[in-house]
């Protein structure tokens, strides 16, 4: 009987702690709108990995790919906040749907370039059409600031849950990529992938009953002005650069032992950490969570992988890198928690654009140096990049809390 009555509090305390999920989807009109937000999200992690196959199998230049692609992140940082300012200030369907038509012809523009031999020129031009896609990811949370606005509870289960969703699509998409790519044609992917943008963005823009109403022109400051936020640029700009180095540097380093093909599946671990430990996260609501705690775990387990590497285990590195996983979620929900209660209200959608630029522009550069550690040190060596990263991400959250705690010691 003793053993039947703690069996039940188990299935309870399990049932409680997933109650806010079902809080969340059980709100009018969140199935939907999450529906359209995840189809439109996949293709995120697709169409770099497409746009590279495409390109060098039929140019035979991995270079030039990597040129195209480079010049629609730099595109994207610049639009992005741009972009998000019109949908705060018109409305996320009257903005947000034209623009993801714009960037769905600049794919489907790249396809036909790279199809029939256009000039190199025309790649770089057709690309950079595709920084107009809407950040997907900033729309949804300020679907859900607006509907739990007074649920600051709820609300973190909400980002938590976002934050899965952005780990679930990046792991997700180069395998569907890949997948497409090589089993039915070079372009498939990059079509593939403006399909599923186009109809999950009319999908999600649809659902206007529980779209966040447009503000008049702000008169409040840049966000980039308000207490706090440019350290936290500076953290997700770190993090960013977490992400970037950790992939290139496992890539060399699987390539090292003989073993790129594994390297996706390597890779995919970390993300599947981090989905995993983001949905608990959201599901037990920590009552203070404290950023500069995230990122200190963040900073610790991102040795690991570096410590891995030094056996020469690739099997090694795949467990170090699931367990350093688990410490992103939770940093990158915390950090965007804190974006939303630092943001004036009507300028939500440009302040979390921001941070995604902040986090693209460290993805690139964390590239850029795991490429350079790897071929002037060595692939283990490389491994010590994202430590470093994540180490300056600590210091930024710090001073961001030391910002923030002179007016409010809770936010810190």
């Amino acid at each position: 009987m003793p053993q039947q009555t703690t069996k039940d509090d188990l299935i309870r305390a399990r049932s409680r702690h997933f109650a806010g999920y079902r809080r969340l989807f059980g709100l009018p009109g969140a199935r939907a709108f999450t529906a359209g937000n995840l189809i439109a999200r996949l293709p995120m992690g697709m169409f770099s990995v497409s746009a590279v196959v495409m390109i060098a199998g039929a140019r035979g230049s991995y270079a030039l790919a990597g040129a195209v692609t480079a010049t629609g992140l730099a595109a994207t940082a610049v639009a992005g906040p741009w972009l998000a300012r019109l949908v705060d200030r018109h409305g996320q369907a009257r903005i947000a749907l034209p623009a993801t038509a714009v960037s769905a012809l600049g794919s489907l523009a790249l396809l036909l370039c790279v199809r029939y031999g256009a000039p190199d020129w025309t790649l770089f031009a057709a690309y950079a059409c595709t920084a107009t896609t809407p950040n997907i990811g900033g729309l949804s949370r300020s679907r859900w600031a607006h509907l739990l606005r007074d649920e600051p509870g709820t609300l973190h289960t909400a980002n938590a849950f976002e934050q899965a969703a952005d780990e679930l699509c990046f792991m997700l998409g180069p395998v569907l990529a890949s997948f497409l790519t090589g089993t039915l044609f070079p372009e498939a992917g990059t079509l593939v992938g403006a399909v599923l943008l186009t109809a999950g963005m009319a999908l999600f823009t649809a659902q206007r009953a529980t779209e966040p109403p447009p503000q008049a022109r702000s008169k409040a400051p840049s966000p980039l002005r308000s207490p706090g936020i440019p350290p936290l640029l500076i953290c997700f700009t770190a993090t960013g650069a977490v992400f970037g180095s950790m992939e290139v540097a496992t890539i060399a380093y699987a390539d090292a032992q003989g073993h790129r093909a594994a390297a996706g599946a390597v890779l995919a671990l970390q993300a599947a950490g981090s989905c995993a430990a983001g949905l608990v996260y959201g599901a037990l609501k920590p009552a203070a969570p404290r950023l500069h705690r995230c990122l200190a775990a963040m900073a610790v387990l991102m040795t690991l992988p570096w410590a891995a590497a030094t056996t020469g285990s690739l099997v090694a590195l795949a467990g170090a890198l699931l367990v350093a996983g688990m410490a992103t979620a939770p940093t990158m929900v915390t950090a965007m928690t804190l974006v939303q209660e630092r943001t004036p209200a009507d300028r939500l959608n440009e302040g979390m654009s921001l941070m995604v630029t902040g986090l693209l522009a460290g993805i690139a550069c964390g590239s850029a140096a795991g490429g350079w550690a790897t071929e002037h040190l060595s692939p283990v060596a490389a491994f010590a990049v994202p430590a470093a990263a994540g180490a300056l991400a600590l210091l930024a959250g710090l001073r961001s809390a030391r910002d923030v705690g002179r007016n409010d010691p809770a936010q810190a």
